[in-house]
């Protein structure tokens, strides 16, 4: 009994006596993520008859509406406001309110989806390819006005399709031509006023 006890006191010790350091987490405040869309997936959507327009404004840009980042590992999720319309007739495929979640395995943009009006649910929609980065994350320090704030850049993210993407995009306009890591583009993500 008293060996067990003496064993339990030391385990004890050595806990308390190991440095606590707080995870390196920064909050997310603003900032947007544009997309360049790849000049094959354009085509193939031409190609069906599928026009492909951002939800609201002229470009693909999407604003950064809050997230949380893990500066050491880069593990985070990033959400967003704005979408993407494809239609085809009267078939209207609506992409919104987009999630970068890269705390899976596999980091993965998934969405909103909407068919005439008729909601889907959340699916994941892009696997992403991460280009290669600097760890632990440094979000550089700017001025201006007087007011200090971060700023973090990844550009270079390859998009392509989910299974569950192509495989709804397939059923909702009646053709087979999209298919699972069929490449939609490039996005860069610029995220501001990470606070730790």
């Amino acid at each position: 009994m008293k060996k067990h006890l003496l064993l339990g006191s030391a385990a004890a010790l050595l806990i308390t006596a190991m440095p606590v350091r707080a995870a390196p987490t920064a909050s997310i405040r603003t900032g947007s993520t544009s997309v360049t869309p790849d000049a094959g997936f354009l085509a193939a959507a031409d190609s069906l008859g599928v026009s492909v327009a951002p939800l609201s404004g002229r470009n693909l840009a999407f604003r950064i509406t809050g997230g949380d980042i893990d500066l050491e590992n880069a593990a985070g999720e990033i959400l967003h406001s704005g979408g993407l319309s494809l239609s085809a007739g009267e078939t209207v495929v609506e992409l919104k309110s987009f999630a970068i979640d890269t705390s899976v395995a596999e980091p993965v943009l998934t969405g909103v989806a909407i068919v005439n009006e008729q909601l889907v649910g959340r699916i994941p929609l892009f696997k992403l390819s991460l280009p290669e980065l600097s760890l632990p994350l440094q979000p550089a320090q700017r001025r201006f006005f007087g007011f200090s704030f971060s700023r973090l850049t990844i550009p270079g993210v390859g998009l392509s399709l989910t299974s569950e993407a192509a495989g709804a995009l397939n059923a909702s306009f009646g053709v087979t031509a999209f298919a699972e890591d069929f490449v939609i583009g490039e996005a860069s993500v610029r995220a501001f006023g990470l606070r730790p």
